[in-house]
């Protein structure tokens, strides 16, 4: 019995061991931020998701900035082997935000100005590793940056609170009508007790002191 139970034990933990090998972190596309306030932080978020992890791949990502569409775009970072910051007027506040697997190659603004507003490109080289065939892949991923000097109202929290005031609203007006209908209910049961009150005593004392006897027949 006891090494049956061993044997289990053992089947167990392998299939366990197995379960956590095959247990990856999942890659999934996310948009970035568009918006950012005056002085503060924004992540400008690029995602670059590869189908076959177990492949070796060499990965370079190129960040550009360009005031607007028509203008020529001027390289601000790079990461080769390292994040490598350019010279310019982001220099000390770009900051790399990426994973380790280079699957999120993102970088963060630090103390956002006025003249970060433009179109950020975010260009993902890759070089794959099949024996003596390397394939290459480039995906480029445009993020359009709007600084603001105060943060933009969001709508759902606009919308949360229109609803939470027209809850109350409605609660202030359901209390009301309760306290209304227990006040007329208290009202209507005081009335009834006042009317068979008055009733009583509206009855002759001799009926009350001789109540009439049973009838007699002959």
């Amino acid at each position: 019995m006891m090494t049956t139970q061993k044997t289990l034990l053992w089947r167990f933990l392998v299939l366990l061991v197995f379960a956590v090998r095959e247990c990856r972190s999942v890659c999934v596309d996310a948009t970035s931020d568009t918006e950012a306030v005056l002085g503060k932080r924004i992540k400008l978020t690029c995602i670059s998701c590869m189908k076959r992890e177990e492949i070796a791949a060499l990965t370079k990502v190129y960040w550009y900035y360009k005031p607007d569409r028509d203008a020529v775009r001027q390289e601000i970072y790079l990461y080769d082997g390292a994040p490598q910051e350019q010279e310019g007027p982001w220099k000390g506040r770009l900051a790399w935000n990426g994973s380790k697997d280079l699957q999120d190659v993102s970088i963060s603004i630090t103390n956002v100005t006025l003249n970060d507003t433009g179109l950020y490109e975010c260009v993902v080289h890759r070089q794959f590793s099949f024996n003596s065939y390397t394939p290459s892949f480039e995906k480029t991923i445009e993020i359009e940056l709007v600084v603001r000097e105060q943060a933009s109202e969001d709508p759902t929290a606009l919308y949360s609170e229109i609803m939470m005031y027209v809850l109350l609203v409605f609660l202030t007006l359901w209390l009301l009508v309760e306290m209304i209908y227990c006040y007329r209910k208290i009202s209507k049961s005081d009335e009834q007790a006042q009317d068979s009150a008055t009733d009583y005593l509206a009855i002759p004392s001799e009926n009350k002191e001789n109540p009439p006897g049973p009838a007699v027949t002959e």
